[in-house]
Protein backbone atom coordinates (compact mmCIF):
# COMPACT_ATOMS: atom_id res chain seq x y z
CA UNK A 1 0.00 0.00 0.00
CA UNK A 2 2.78 2.17 0.91
CA UNK A 3 4.19 1.87 -2.81
CA UNK A 4 0.82 3.06 -4.31
CA UNK A 5 0.58 5.72 -1.72
CA UNK A 6 4.32 6.70 -2.78
CA UNK A 7 3.54 6.56 -6.81
CA UNK A 8 0.24 7.67 -6.76
CA UNK A 9 -2.33 8.51 -4.06
CA UNK A 10 -3.89 7.29 -1.24
CA UNK A 11 -7.09 6.41 -3.35
CA UNK A 12 -5.11 3.58 -5.24
CA UNK A 13 -3.38 2.19 -2.05
CA UNK A 14 -6.96 1.79 -0.82
CA UNK A 15 -8.07 0.43 -3.99
CA UNK A 16 -5.20 -2.02 -3.94
CA UNK A 17 -6.33 -3.00 -0.45
CA UNK A 18 -9.84 -3.72 -0.99
CA UNK A 19 -8.81 -5.83 -4.09
CA UNK A 20 -7.04 -7.63 -2.24
CA UNK A 21 -9.22 -8.00 0.99
CA UNK A 22 -11.84 -9.29 -1.25
CA UNK A 23 -9.55 -12.21 -2.84
CA UNK A 24 -8.72 -13.23 0.61
CA UNK A 25 -12.57 -13.24 1.39
CA UNK A 26 -12.76 -15.32 -1.58
CA UNK A 27 -9.88 -17.52 -0.73
CA UNK A 28 -11.04 -18.54 2.89
CA UNK A 29 -14.75 -18.96 1.70
CA UNK A 30 -13.80 -20.92 -2.31
CA UNK A 31 -10.20 -22.23 -1.28
CA UNK A 32 -11.51 -25.05 -3.92
CA UNK A 33 -11.73 -22.53 -6.74
CA UNK A 34 -8.41 -21.79 -7.12
CA UNK A 35 -5.77 -24.90 -8.17
CA UNK A 36 -3.25 -26.68 -6.05
CA UNK A 37 0.53 -25.79 -6.66
CA UNK A 38 3.80 -27.72 -5.79
CA UNK A 39 4.38 -27.69 -2.41
CA UNK A 40 0.06 -27.83 -1.72
CA UNK A 41 0.15 -23.96 -2.10
CA UNK A 42 -2.66 -22.32 -3.51
CA UNK A 43 -1.91 -18.99 -5.63
CA UNK A 44 -4.58 -16.40 -6.43
CA UNK A 45 -3.77 -13.30 -9.24
CA UNK A 46 -5.31 -9.93 -8.35
CA UNK A 47 -7.24 -8.71 -11.45
CA UNK A 48 -6.12 -5.46 -11.53
CA UNK A 49 -2.84 -4.79 -9.76
CA UNK A 50 0.01 -7.39 -10.90
CA UNK A 51 0.49 -9.13 -7.21
CA UNK A 52 -0.80 -12.82 -6.06
CA UNK A 53 -0.48 -14.57 -2.88
CA UNK A 54 -0.19 -18.00 -2.04
CA UNK A 55 -1.94 -19.61 0.62
CA UNK A 56 -2.13 -22.98 2.35
CA UNK A 57 -5.89 -24.36 3.18
CA UNK A 58 -6.12 -25.78 6.51
CA UNK A 59 -9.17 -27.57 8.28
CA UNK A 60 -11.36 -24.32 9.19
CA UNK A 61 -9.17 -21.12 7.80
CA UNK A 62 -6.43 -20.10 4.85
CA UNK A 63 -3.09 -18.96 6.04
CA UNK A 64 -1.56 -16.39 3.56
CA UNK A 65 2.52 -17.23 3.14
CA UNK A 66 3.55 -14.40 1.04
CA UNK A 67 2.33 -11.60 -0.98
CA UNK A 68 4.48 -11.21 -4.08
CA UNK A 69 4.77 -8.63 -7.45
CA UNK A 70 4.79 -10.64 -10.76
CA UNK A 71 7.91 -9.82 -11.84
CA UNK A 72 9.23 -11.57 -8.70
CA UNK A 73 10.83 -15.16 -9.29
CA UNK A 74 7.71 -18.27 -9.22
CA UNK A 75 9.74 -20.09 -6.33
CA UNK A 76 9.68 -16.58 -3.99
CA UNK A 77 7.84 -17.18 -0.59
CA UNK A 78 7.68 -21.60 -2.10
CA UNK A 79 9.82 -22.03 1.10
CA UNK A 80 7.89 -20.66 3.88
CA UNK A 81 5.33 -23.30 6.10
Amino acid sequence: MKYYEDIANAKLADEFYDEFRRYIIEASEHPEHFNLRVGGFKRVNLERFPYNFLFRQKEDYIRVLVVRHHSRHPDFGTTRT
